[in-house]
């Protein structure tokens, strides 16, 4: 039986404050103040259109003009400016491929998690691109809104809406104006040697009086600010140089020594702003209305993305001692990645009369690949930790240029179908929606692991004899297929078809209840390759393992009362969950796992939310505010098995999260408004996470989990004034702040990290006129670090066990952008 003990002090404090705030500004408007008024946002989260402050629970909502006004460009950045999010910011190379939201503190990743294996659960946070579900972070240009759902949302978002839902809605093609927009953006960010370039262009035709074209696409270039000062210098096939005894630098396919090949060191160099980012994106729309009730939209997005490595800081110093300084990294070897994402989408509605049916259909396709230097893992010594410790040293002992580059790739796609019947009368005493989901996904994960040059040194270690510490091993002397050490590919099949419903009574106009019910039914099979030795074989045979089969019902239910037209108060009971899988683990063979069958599979996870709420628009001031309690059973966590670190997933027992929400907006004059959102949010495990082989405590009971700040705020302010009769200026300010965090919720771990708090500030002066705009803006004005996920010392730092001839370290901070300043001029015609 689930108990719910809110902290109670902490609950009236925060009621009263509401409650002052509510009574107090509905008497500043009843007195008429002379004062701006708050815009209203019309939203679409239950799938019809309906007011923001209307919707009884907790939802915010951003309009397209506002983020572009605040020159904003990337979803981590936009959503540092909505209540109750935080996020682990890991820049363009990771944000791509990598969901980091957390909202309502349901996370148990570290914060490292997915940053380079794709991992197997999905998100704790769904998104929507319009009616797809898919995270693809596009770049966020010619968008009419993005809507941020705080909380469990089973019923009508389906798997992996444990913490909420972030839909992104694209501007439509419009058949009754013809109209278009270029823009060009320069920057400069602190600590790089280079600019930042973009451009973007929006056309959108009518086609006659009911049908329209629209068209946006664009280029963004922006130079990096990471500087690697111990890269090895490489040949053609991605080996390291070797210095020569004459002290050239020389391809071990040169005429070398064998003396040479078998102890001399490698050559290194320095590179300058290594993680460039270029991105190209397109967006293409065709809008038809058959007649007045039928409409058909056609909609295509496009982004391929190429980023030079990671936005990622070294603390400390190279092997000499050497300390690192500003910007730098120690990594020995490149780190870069791509990724292209399609994604086209047929949408269908035609009025019934009493209901619209929406049929949607959408296809996808997600694809990409990077590298990234796995030396540091090899050499660490990890002997007073947990994992491997000085691998090179063990098997390959000697080899003087240690060189582990991986190949990670992924392909995720995906057909969608979705059936929506949503009743027309706003006015009835009941109003409801009703649906059907299908998914059908093909997801492909590979990891390849190079040991770069380490033939040509077994090689020559035979040659040389007794004097080379790996004479004779069982690797020497042998040319090998490929330079692989390990391989893995899994294909995964996943399967989803769901039922699903909400109605609404209306016992008055003031008072109102809502259930919803969702059934689903999922399968997902899994079939994997992988071999972990070097010498590999030229073909790896696939292995089915077990699949996986769940069917559920998820439920909601919500009651409000309206205390005045212009006051709300809700509760609400919610559920959610995330689709289960399952994992590739070796049962038999020279790296058969401990208890295999204990962790061959991990089932869904789900949580229960319990939330109370009140909200408000009195014209000059808007607010919601919330409390909740989430339950979260069986969560889902990606890590490695016991004896040999192959990937897998496991549920844990039980952890839970409480909190508080507030967000208000103000119109503090006819020329001055200013928004403000506040959370706390209180997480941690609420049983004992266990090993699934070993049985063994991975995390205690009352163990803070990890990407989760206990405080988050931000505020926003945007003041107009007229500069002269045909120009306007708008100036704004934002301000983001997050408490502490840490890395993991293993806390014996050497992934284990502390993160300090925090404050991002953004500034900017926009000047319009006519159809011309110029603006000028700061981000990130004081420099902050903001650093929210770590590769600590500890687990891939510098050769700090036996020696193993590696200089750098793979010591990683991951840090916010550096402050960037620059300028932007738009055009409308």
């Amino acid at each position: 039986m689930t108990q719910l003990n809110f902290n109670k002090n902490k609950i009236a404090l925060a009621l009263s404050a509401i409650a002052s705030l509510s009574v107090g500004y509905a008497q500043a408007q009843d007195a008429e103040q002379e004062k701006g008024v708050i815009e209203r946002i019309a939203v679409t989260a239950t799938q019809r259109q309906m007011m923001q402050e209307e919707l009884p629970f907790n939802i915010s909502a951003v309009q397209g003009a506002e983020i572009e006004g605040q020159n904003i460009v990337e979803s981590t950045e936009l959503l540092r400016t909505v209540a109750g999010i935080s996020l682990i910011d890991r820049g363009h190379r990771n944000s791509g491929t990598a969901n980091s939201m957390v909202i309502r503190g349901v996370n148990v990743e570290g914060s490292v998690s997915g940053a380079d294996v794709g991992q197997s659960t999905v998100p704790t946070v769904s998104t929507y691109v319009d009616s797809t579900p898919i995270y693809a972070n596009f770049l966020l240009k010619d968008i009419q809104r993005v809507e941020v759902l705080r909380g469990p949302q089973g019923t009508l978002y389906g798997s992996g809406a444990l913490g909420g839902t972030v839909r992104y809605i694209m501007n439509k093609p419009d058949a009754a104006i013809q109209e278009g927009s270029v823009a060009v953006d320069w920057s400069k960010t602190d600590g790089s040697e280079g600019d930042n370039l973009s451009f973007d262009a929006v056309f959108n035709q009518p086609l006659g009086d009911d049908a329209a074209f629209r068209i946006s696409f664009g280029q963004m270039d922006n130079d990096g600010v990471i500087d690697q000062v111990n890269l090895y210098q490489l040949d053609d096939k991605g080996i390291p140089l070797v210095k020569a005894d004459d002290g050239s630098c020389q391809s071990v396919s040169s005429n070398l020594s064998a003396s040479e090949l078998a102890f001399n060191g490698a050559c290194y160099e320095s590179k300058e702003d290594v993680d460039t980012v270029e991105i190209f994106y397109l967006r293409a729309g065709l809008i038809w209305h058959l007649n007045d009730d039928i409409e058909l939209l056609l909609t295509h997005n496009y982004q391929d993305d190429e980023v030079g490595g990671r936005r990622a800081v070294t603390i400390g110093a190279d092997y000499l001692g050497n300390a690192y300084g500003d910007y730098e990294n120690g990594s020995t070897l490149l780190e870069p990645a791509e990724r292209d994402v399609s994604l086209t989408s047929l949408e269908v509605s035609a009025d019934l009369g009493f209901a619209t049916l929406t049929s949607s259909t959408s296809h996808y396709r997600h694809k990409g690949s990077g590298w990234r230097d796995n030396t540091s893992m090899w050499v660490t010594d990890r002997s007073n930790g947990v994992g491997f410790t000085n691998w090179f040293n063990a098997l390959y002992t000697g080899n003087p240029r240690p060189a582990a580059h991986v190949e990670a790739g992924f392909e995720d796609k995906a057909l969608i179908q979705e059936l929506r019947l949503v009743s027309n009368d706003n006015d009835a005493v009941v109003d409801w929606v009703i649906g059907a989901f299908y998914m059908d996904q093909e997801r492909t994960t590979t990891n390849f692991s190079h040991l770069r040059g380490l033939t040509e040194y077994g090689f020559a270690c035979n040659e040389v004899g007794d004097s080379c510490p790996s004479n004779g091993a069982w690797w020497t002397g042998v040319t090998p297929v490929n330079d692989m050490d390990f391989s893995y590919i899994r294909n995964e099949q996943f399967k989803d078809k769901a039922l699903y419903g909400e109605l609404t009574y209306h016992f008055s106009d003031d008072l109102r209840i809502t259930g919803g019910l969702r059934w689903f039914k999922n399968t997902l099979s899994n079939e994997t390759a992988t071999y972990f030795a070097y010498l590999q074989p030229a073909d790896i045979p696939f292995e089915a393992f077990p699949s996986q089969d769940e069917d559920d019902i998820q439920t909601k239910l919500n009651l409000s009362y309206d205390l005045r037209d212009d006051t709300m108060l809700y509760a609400t009971y919610s559920e959610g969950f995330r689709r289960g899988g399952s994992n590739a683990i070796p049962t038999s063979g020279p790296f058969q796992e401990l208890n295999p069958e204990s962790a061959a599979l991990y089932g869904k996870d789900t949580v229960k939310n319990y939330e109370l709420g009140i909200k408000g628009y009195h014209k000059t001031f808007s607010y919601s505010a919330d409390i909740y309690k989430v339950v979260w059973d069986d969560p889902q966590l990606n890590t490695a098995t016991a004896w040999w670190g192959f990937f897998m997933a496991q549920n844990g027992d039980r952890a839970e999260t409480q909190g508080i929400e507030l967000e208000a907006n103000f119109a503090l004059t006819d020329a001055l408004n200013m928004r403000f959102g506040y959370s706390y949010t209180d997480a941690e495990l609420s049983d004992d996470l266990i090993q699934p082989q070993t049985g063994g405590v991975s995390a205690l009971a009352g163990t803070r989990l990890p990407g989760v700040s206990e405080h988050v705020a931000s505020i926003n302010f945007v003041h107009r004034m007229a500069v002269s009769a045909d120009v306007e200026m708008v100036s704004r300010l934002s301000g983001y702040y997050q408490s502490d965090s840490v890395n993991t919720v293993l806390a014996n771990s050497p992934i284990q990290d502390e993160f300090d708090s925090f404050s991002l500030w953004n500034a900017s002066v926009q000047f319009l006129k006519g159809d011309w705009s110029a603006m000028l803006y700061i981000k990130n004005l004081t420099n902050e670090e903001g650093v929210t996920g770590s590769y600590p010392a500890s687990y891939w730092g510098t050769d700090t066990g036996v020696f193993e001839n590696y200089y750098g370290n793979n010591q990683k901070n991951y840090i916010s952008r550096p402050r960037t300043v620059g300028v932007n001029v738009s055009y409308r015609f």
